[in-house]
């Protein structure tokens, strides 16, 4: 199976989300989310996984009103429950052809 990947620029994802950059500085200092390319924030980039994460910190943020440091927390709290969910998963497919055969 392929998987197809997109990045977007700092400028294109603000532009694209309605999103400050320097909102987007404040969720990479607090490591909520990790440019993939670039060492200046005028030339990172960020993976389409990354922007997801990026966009629920926002909402985090803005509809619940918490800090940076309760946001990072809480996605990741979301990203170990989606990485154990994917693990079930792939478990339960194991497990379902060792009881097929």
């Amino acid at each position: 199976m392929t998987e197809i990947s997109f990045s977007l620029r700092l400028n294109e994802l603000c532009q694209l989300e309605s999103i400050e950059p320097d909102i987007v500085i404040e969720i990479v200092e607090y490591g909520i989310a990790q440019p993939v390319k670039g060492e200046n924030t005028a030339d990172w980039v960020f993976d389409t996984t990354t922007v997801h994460w990026i966009k629920k910190a926002v909402r985090l943020h803005q509809d619940l009103e918490i800090d940076w440091v309760a946001v990072a927390m809480v996605i990741d709290l979301m990203q170990q429950k989606e990485s154990l969910l994917r693990e079930n998963e792939h478990f339960q497919c194991q497990l379902k052809r060792f009881l097929e055969d």
